[in-house]
């Protein structure tokens, strides 16, 4: 996604025409991206100039970085800045390299270095990374996506009406997903055949929640349906209050990119969704009577998550909140510093979830602590993560890799390029990550749309799907890959429905 400070200016990379664009949101590390040229000057040269190489970062990463640090022609100190980790190749922050005795210091990336004789050591954004650069004779330069198998193709495809930002829910043999053209469709996994569809009338951006008979979905019009989930058939409806809460679509030059809808959750006997005027609701499953309402001062956009007698809410109001199940009282809430728009997942006593402040947090469950927050160099963090066998599994946004990391202190045991935008969760299987990816034009970061599967011990790739372009500012898969037998089904932005073999 673009990044998180207001009203940052940044230039497309690799364009033949510079776009000027105003970025809503833009973290830090994203103000690197505005290219100014750069010719020497006739001034004496500085002993800092020329090119470095090095690591920053904490005891969680270290990653690479190269500077190139030349006099521009008004006789200033510029840098360019090549991060491989954050898809960053020789470009340039804007602003000025400070000189102040042996100090180099570049305000709009909070780096302050001590230069010693060939060494610069000090502090990068990371935040505040300790780093240490030697000099190197070239650096890294951007490479494209290795060509690889492309595994099987897939066994079956359904087009369903308008696009498909939601995940599919499979159970049964049976995959239901809502879409932008206002239908819940229930698709066979087996031949990806329809059995019914309910219109709602209005866009559909959240996955659907099932119980043993029942679907439950959520559309644009600010409505909970329960169908019955051998026919579609409506059965109640309940008004969340919301209809009128606009939404920005992804485009290329607006970073509102609200594409995400409040998935139910269902437990016991009550209906747990939040909403888009920050609402979260408690609602009977047999009669869709409310129970009870909290509020939270954002929009609501992805599914609750409970564990024991509590329920953990995660609002764009950068608060992630704890409530009692039985009566929705607040317990506690840890600002988190950002929107946040995935799903909050509990495990072992933590709360991990991450936000569009570039971090994924862990939080005491029981009462809110902050126990560790890994840095994502500049992206946003929407995937939900998934835990299995003691690793974090995560995609990310314009970082473009999915991720393994140990949850006891977010160190990370390595993170795997996959090419694209990695909103969704990826499937875990006992041998394989299947992750869909998705690319966007015009935009400022190279994206790659593809169906990837890693080796889920090293994230080396085993096989790569490339997804063509369909036209518009998006395509590829926005959601997450779900698992249906021996099938692994995705949705496309574009609006199909896929099922691959599984890989033995």
């Amino acid at each position: 996604m673009p990044g998180m400070s207001s009203k940052a200016r940044v230039r497309l990379l690799g364009a033949a025409t510079t776009i000027e664009r105003v970025v809503r949101l833009l973290p830090i590390a994203a103000l690197w991206l505005a290219p100014v040229s750069a010719t020497a000057a006739d001034a004496a040269r500085d002993p800092a100039e020329g090119l470095w190489w090095g690591t920053a970062g904490s005891v969680r990463e270290k990653v690479e970085v190269g500077l190139n640090i030349t006099r521009g022609a008004d006789g200033k100190l510029t840098l360019r800045l090549t991060q491989p980790i954050s898809n960053y190749f020789d470009v340039d922050p804007g602003g000025e390299v400070k000189r102040d005795g042996d100090r180099v210091v570049h305000e709009g990336l909070a780096l302050s270095l001590r230069l010693d004789g060939e060494r610069l050591s000090g502090t990068y954004p990371g935040p505040n990374s300790a780093a240490t650069f030697a000099r190197a004779k070239r650096l890294p330069v951007e490479q494209p996506p290795p060509a690889l198998s492309q595994g099987p193709a897939p066994r079956w495809e359904t087009r369903l009406g308008g696009q498909a930002y939601a995940s599919p829910v499979v159970a049964d043999g049976v995959a239901y997903i809502g879409t932008t053209g206002g239908v819940v469709n229930a698709i066979d996994t087996r031949d990806g055949k329809s059995l019914w569809t309910f219109s709602a009338g209005a866009p559909i951006f959240a996955s659907v929640a099932l119980a043993a008979d029942a679907v439950y979905a959520v559309a644009d019009n600010g409505v909970l349906y329960r169908l019955d989930r051998s026919d579609g058939k409506q059965r109640w409806r309940y008004a969340l209050g919301d209809g009128d809460v606009a939404r920005v679509l992804p485009h290329p030059l607006v970073y509102d990119w609200d594409w995400q809808g409040a998935q139910p959750l269902v437990f016991g006997d009550t209906v747990y969704v939040g909403a888009g005027d920050g609402g979260f609701h408690a609602v009977a499953a047999d009669s869709g009577q409310r129970r009870w309402r909290f509020d939270t001062r954002g929009a609501i956009r992805n599914a609750a998550a409970v564990a024991d007698d509590r329920l953990y809410v995660a609002s764009t109001d950068h608060f992630v909140y704890a409530l009692d199940r039985a009566s929705g009282r607040e317990l506690w809430r840890n600002d988190t510093g950002a929107a946040l728009d995935a799903v909050p997942v509990v495990h072992d006593g933590r709360v991990l979830v991450g936000n569009r402040g570039a971090g994924l947090l862990s939080l005491d469950a029981a009462s809110g602590e902050t126990k560790w927050r890994l840095y994502f160099w500049g992206s946003w963090v929407e995937s939900t993560p998934v835990v299995r066998d003691g690793v974090i599994y995560i995609g990310s946004s314009d970082l473009r890799r999915v991720s393994a990391i140990d949850p006891a202190d977010g160190h990370v045991l390595w993170r795997s390029d996959v090419y694209g935008w990695t909103w969704g969760t990826p499937l875990v299987t006992d041998k394989y990550l299947y992750v869909g990816a998705a690319r966007g034009t015009p935009y400022f970061v190279r994206h790659a749309a593809s169906f990837s599967v890693l080796d889920r011990k090293t994230g080396r790739h085993v096989a790569r799907r490339p997804l063509a372009d369909t036209g518009g500012h998006q395509w590829g898969i926005a959601g997450s890959p779900v698992l249906a037998g021996d099938t692994v089904v995705v949705a496309t932005i574009a609006g199909s429905l896929l099922g691959f073999p599984l890989l033995p």
